[in-house]
């Protein structure tokens, strides 16, 4: 700051001299057709990665594949104030979690790192000077009390809070004084002439006169940090940045970085504004609601590609909706014209049902149902632990039978320890006298199952075994079979509802299902 405003002073220029003309050009949006694709998410460290942040960073990734060009994660962490311990690192892994790793970050490096602006001041610094010295910005040396007190009145007067300008007009000998006697200033860039339009890949051609709305923004604190305007601009050009990509909300800020971009004598980007995601029922989405964070998700047992298909099917940029895509499908698919105005409504409620079809599809891949058979191992140990009498139920070949039988009946691999299918890893405890006050013949329906199940050939699969068990009812006068099945579920889960019984006996298997049966009889 003290090299920029030693420079400052000696270039400094009456007041009248320091006016920038703007032309009425439109800015040019166009980019070279051979040029690569280079688009960035860039998220402050001010809180964990939410569905939002998720649902910007998805479409930045998608567009960038599908363009064989380079997704890039930078870190907006100039705020200092409001950095959270932590986020930066979790932004990026659950980026990784959710299978859209950027090509370049502040984890991975890359050839226009660093990744977080509070390490890129340097060039803040030089762009900050190449504005001052050319008119384009100027010190401003009023007390944040003073700023507030605009705000203040502004408000009081059902204004829109502006900044007077007041430091523009400054002389050579003000500026000089000031900075001998006062605090380090702010930089303003100043805001003259039309913006310039711009046609934006969602909404169309825009233009927001911003000089006319706002005062003359700050680019550059007194403590030698950029503001956002700025920083983003800086970076956009120096990284290369094609395409921005970013929510709505930064659509009328977008003219004011195109006033950058000319003062500057860059090219700019080609920029597409999404619209927001929003909650069913239409507010918008809080950092607040703890569940909206990827981390809850990922604890939860919930797919990545259950959510990526989930903030998708929600919005727009496909031909249709449909559920249960992939990330593949999702790259294929997207056309960026295909986005819309319109919010994108979130309705969580049906997430499960996204999860349970990407876990059938997961299910169906013996390669991934090998990685399952691993995860429903270590969930299994971690839940039930040292009731695991029999460490049978952790083998390979049971496990999976496990899966493959309840695939389609549950959404989250989690299910499958729930108390309700705790039966399937541990024993109940069951008492005959349960099974007494569901049938009088708990005797006569055990014996006839056990001699099922030792028959000669017999071929333990849900369509015999249903048969089968409805012969054992027919053979039971006075029984129904409700009451048959009523007393087989008991005895062999120790719950009266759950999968039905023929499932719970394959599931078992031959042998544990006659222990437990007999285990029964024995109490």
């Amino acid at each position: 700051m003290a090299v920029l405003l030693k420079r400052l002073l000696q270039s400094a220029r009456a007041p009248a001299a320091l006016g920038r003309r703007v032309g009425r050009r439109e800015a040019s949006m166009g980019t070279d057709p051979g040029a690569a694709v280079r688009v960035r998410f860039a998220p402050s460290p001010t809180g964990f990665l939410h569905l939002g942040g998720l649902r910007t960073a998805l479409y930045n990734y998608i567009f960038a594949k599908k363009h064989q060009g380079s997704f890039i994660l930078r870190l907006e962490d100039t705020d200092q104030t409001r950095l959270v311990p932590g986020a930066a690192e979790n932004i990026e892994d659950m980026l990784e979690w959710a299978g859209i790793p950027p090509d370049e970050s502040p984890r991975r490096g890359g050839p226009v790192g660093p990744y977080q602006q509070s390490q890129r001041l340097e060039l803040y610094a030089r762009a900050t000077e190449a504005l001052l010295e050319s008119g384009a910005a100027y010190p401003c040396f009023c007390s944040p009390q003073r700023l507030e007190l605009l705000k203040k009145e502004a408000l009081r007067n059902h204004q829109t809070p502006r900044y007077d300008n007041r430091c523009r007009n400054l002389s050579q000998g003000q500026v000089a004084q000031k900075l001998a006697t006062g605090p380090k200033p702010a930089i303003r860039f100043r805001l003259d002439g039309e913006a310039p339009a711009f046609q934006d890949l969602v909404y169309g051609w825009n233009r927001h006169e911003v000089a006319s709305v706002e005062g003359d923004p700050v680019i550059l604190k007194s403590d030698g940090f950029p503001t956002y305007h700025l920083a983003c601009v800086v970076d956009d050009h120096h990284m290369g940045i094609s395409h921005v990509l970013r929510g709505s909300e930064w659509l009328v800020s977008t003219s004011k970085h195109l006033l950058l971009y000319q003062a500057l004598g860059w090219q700019p980007p080609r920029f597409a504004h999404l619209p927001l995601l929003l909650n069913r029922d239409g507010s918008k989405l809080s950092k607040r609601q703890g569940d909206i964070f990827l981390e809850h998700f990922a604890a939860a047992d919930f797919l990545p590609d259950a959510l990526l298909d989930i903030i998708t099917n929600c919005g727009s940029g496909f031909a249709e909706n449909q559920m249960g895509r992939t990330l593949p499908e999702l790259i294929t698919q997207f056309d960026l014209t295909r986005v819309t105005c319109h919010s994108a409504l979130l309705d969580l409620e049906k997430l499960p049902e996204f999860n349970r079809l990407h876990l059938c599809r997961l299910v169906s891949s013996e390669t991934q149902r090998r990685q399952l058979v691993g995860k429903l191992q270590a969930l299994v140990e971690e839940t039930f632990g040292s009731q695991l009498r029999d460490r049978d139920v952790l083998d390979p070949a049971y496990v999976e039978r496990i899966i493959l039988l309840r695939q389609g009946h549950i959404c989250r691999l989690q299910d499958l320890v729930s108390p309700a299918h705790s039966y399937l890893w541990t024993r109940p405890a069951v008492g005959r006298a349960q099974l007494g006050a569901i049938s009088e013949k708990v005797d006569l329906i055990a014996e006839r199952v056990l001699g099922l199940l030792e028959g000669p050939g017999m071929s333990l699969t849900q369509d015999v075994l249903n048969g089968e068990l409805k012969k054992v009812s027919e053979g039971l006068e006075g029984t129904k079979h409700s009451n048959v099945m009523q007393v087989l579920r008991v005895a062999l889960s120790g719950q009266r509802q759950g999968p039905p019984v023929a499932e719970m006996m394959v599931s078992l298997g031959a042998k544990e299902v006659r222990e437990r049966i007999q285990k029964v009889l024995s109490s």
